[in-house]
């Protein structure tokens, strides 16, 4: 089964008796154990069909036997540190901001934190080539918001020979257009929030394994601390899901037409895309990745706060990959939990503007990225 096909049909398979389409939705807390044979089902923080159905699709898409949600891609993020951080973690020196605020948590317990930048492959090959046995190395790639690109095969490869784990934040690409395990990963981890379930409508996550004795791990985590999605958000995850190839189609295809507006504008002193030629990333980004993505980071020359108010149709908010267009100032939203310092360090400064490019229409989407950049009339207040 192919992959647009999976995204339809695994886990929506229809029930005996009954023949929906779409599956029930199970809300019970706790089942009837006299009923079942053999018992199965106790209590929905350990198990739930609804979730256990989307689970089984987020498996499928990078072909592999093991999915975990969770109610938060900060959960996923959690439960990875809690079962394999141990004595090091090797991260992506530009990562989201609630990243950087997670590793502050392992870092409170001694494990030690190194951040590194691992779109560099000359970086990448010293830092891993020290890497102590059972180290995890935290790639993020596209990175957000500078959208730098890590050599995900490379990195694995050199991680693997020195014993260490790799787990891909695959977040900002989604899985139509990127698949970490099939490039050597451990784990891919997703904020399922943003392209999967992609209508800015629910919270969720995922770690996406093929190995048992994780599974077993990420599971019994998430059922001690109790990080469980609700049934109905795994329910829109997954309907989201089904759509998830056409939108991603869509919204690669307008990046590309706004991202060329960007770069003729005046207005614009810096455009970062991976689908660009002149992108340091872009012959990477071009053999792992089936699209440039729908995120796109530039640096403003005049007042960014007056450009975000002149936006129309752009919603002045956070969050990514979903079906309505957004633009932010990651210095200010995103990225205020990183350290002032590491963040002018970073490049993540004050004129640095992000977008995540929605299904509207393009033209639509230029007019009103060309009406901002103009310095045309403002709309909010």
């Amino acid at each position: 089964m192919r992959f647009d096909t999976k995204l339809v049909h695994v886990g929506q398979e229809p029930p005996a008796g009954t023949g929906d389409l779409v599956p029930p939705l199970h809300l019970a807390s706790t089942y009837e154990r006299d009923v079942q044979d053999p018992v199965r089902w106790f209590y929905a923080r350990g198990e739930n069909p609804t979730r256990e159905d989307l689970e089984r699709v987020l498996a499928a898409l990078e072909d592999v036997r093991f999915a975990t949600a969770f109610a938060s891609g900060q959960a996923a993020g959690a439960t990875a540190l809690a079962v394999l951080a141990r004595r090091l973690v090797i991260v992506s020196d530009d990562v989201y901001g609630g990243t950087h605020a997670l590793m502050g948590t392992v870092a409170d317990r001694g494990v030690e934190v190194r951040y590194a930048d691992l779109a560099d492959p000359g970086v990448a090959d010293r830092v891993l080539a020290a890497a102590p046995p059972g180290a995890l190395v935290w790639v993020e790639t596209p990175t957000n918001p500078l959208l730098k690109v890590v050599d995900v095969a490379r990195v694995a490869r050199q991680a693997h020979e020195a014993g260490a784990v790799v787990l891909v934040d695959n977040t900002v690409a989604g899985p139509a257009l990127q698949r970490p395990l099939a490039l050597g990963a451990d784990v891919s981890l997703y904020s399922t929030t943003k392209s999967v379930a992609g209508h800015l409508d629910v919270l969720g996550g995922a770690l996406v394994h093929d190995r048992e004795d994780l599974h077993e791990a990420f599971t019994a985590h998430r059922t001690a601390v109790g990080s469980v999605p609700g049934p109905f958000d795994c329910f829109l995850v997954h309907r989201g899901l089904k759509t998830l190839s056409l939108r991603a189609e869509r919204q690669v295809a307008t990046t590309g037409k706004l991202v060329a507006e960007l770069c003729a504008s005046p207005a614009v002193a810096e455009v970062r895309y991976p689908g660009l030629p002149g992108h340091p990333g872009h012959e990477v980004a071009a053999r792992q990745m089936s699209g440039g993505g729908s995120l796109v980071s530039f640096r403003y020359r005049g007042d960014v706060g007056a450009f975000l108010r002149r936006l129309r149709l752009f919603g002045n908010a956070v969050s990514l990959g979903g079906v309505r267009s957004l633009a932010s100032r990651p210095a200010t939203t995103t990225h205020r939990p990183v350290p002032p310092d590491l963040r002018a360090r970073l490049g993540i400064t004050e004129d640095l503007v992000r977008m995540s490019i929605g299904i509207e229409d393009p033209e639509d989407l230029l007019d009103d990225l060309r009406n901002a950049l103009g310095g045309g009339a403002a709309w909010r207040s």
